[in-house]
Formats: structure tokens, C-alpha cells, sequence
């Protein structure tokens, strides 16, 4: 039936083959945002922001996800921390209004340095505060098969600090664009 229209069957198929597939790719951004220490529910929240073409309001968001409403602003909160969603203004409305953000290698950059950053230095810290008591505790013994041992964990604790430190360096490569001249973005092929 070449250049007749659809039947209303098959458009209707059409459509729920299209929201499934739309659903299929959320559940997948919403599994994968683990990996930034972010709950599948906010994954969700990020998923139907993406694939939305206007602004939402929280309680468009409730409507969509079947969340309440403070589950939504927790989540539009945390996702904006993190770079990944951001209020916008709309003339004639007074919501707040969100959308995703449309540069997913900002959104990356950000949240990638926050989340190292902050591990990292803490591990930088501990390690730190490690040789500081290992240190007394040679200092204070006069076992020399506990010096022995000692001496071995401040080289291993050395070890991790040069290993951190190099981290750093490669959070700010990240944090600062530099990583998009080795490695530049990808545009539409």
C-alpha cells in the first residue's frame, strides 16, 4: 500500500516501539551514572530531562518518574551540583525550571574532577598522617625488626603519595580542558 497512510494500528505501534526504546536508553544512562556514586532513581530523573525538549518543572518531573517531590528537588539538586542540570527561566512561568546539560563532556570534566578531587585528597591526608605516626613509632621503639617494617610501609606510603600526586595532576588536565587537546571531543560524524 505504497503512499497510503499508516494504519492507526501501526502508528500506535510505532509510538509505544518509540517510548520503548526512549526507556530502554534511560535505564542505561540511569545503571551507568553508578559510576559517578549517583542513584538510579536520579539517573532516571537526568534520562527523561535529556530526552526532554522543554524544561521541566518538579512537578512535571513527579508526573513523568512517579517520584514525590522532594525526591525530585534531592535529585535536580544533586544532578545540578554536579553540572549535569540547570534552572532555566521561561517567560509567563513561575516554577523553577530545569533542563539537562546539553555538553555531556562539561558535565563529565566537572563531575569527574569533584568526585577524584575530593578521594584523592583525603587519600593524600591519610597517607600523610600514616608516615607522621609511623615516624613516632620508629622513633620511640627499639626493635629494629619493627623499624625494618616501618621503613617498608613509609617507602609503600611514598609509593601511594608520588602515585597521588600524579593523580592530581591528571584531575587538573581534566578539570582545566587540557585532556580535549590529547584526546579531542568527538562532534557529530
Amino acid at each position: 500500500m505504497e503512499g497510503h497512510p499508516l494504519s492507526e494500528i501501526q502508528e500506535s505501534n510505532n509510538w509505544k516501539k518509540y517510548e520503548e526504546t526512549k526507556e530502554q536508553f534511560i535505564q542505561v544512562i540511569a545503571k551507568n551514572m553508578s559510576l559517578y556514586g549517583i542513584t538510579s532513581s536520579v539517573g532516571r530523573l537526568y534520562g527523561v530531562l535529556f530526552f526532554e525538549n522543554d524544561p521541566m518543572t518538579l512537578d512535571d518531573m513527579r508526573d513523568a518518574l512517579e517520584m514525590s517531590k522532594t525526591s525530585m528537588s534531592t535529585g535536580v539538586r544533586a544532578l545540578s551540583d554536579m553540572k549535569m542540570v540547570e534552572s532555566t527561566f521561561k517567560k509567563g512561568i513561575r516554577k523553577d525550571l530545569y533542563k539537562s546539560e546539553e555538553d555531556w563532556y562539561k558535565s563529565f570534566t566537572s563531575l569527574f574532577g569533584n568526585r577524584w578531587r575530593h578521594h584523592t585528597e583525603t587519600n593524600i591526608e591519610e597517607a600523610d598522617e600514616a608516615i607522621d605516626e609511623l615516624v613516632k613509632i620508629r622513633e620511640s621503639t627499639s626493635s629494629e625488626e619493627l623499624k625494618g617494617k616501618i621503613d617498608f610501609d613509609i617507602e609503600r606510603l611514598r609509593y601511594a603519595q608520588n602515585y597521588y600526586k600524579w593523580l592530581m595532576k591528571f584531575i587538573q588536565v581534566i578539570e582545566s580542558g587540557e585532556i580535549f587537546k590529547l584526546i579531542p571531543k568527538n562532534v557529530n560524524e
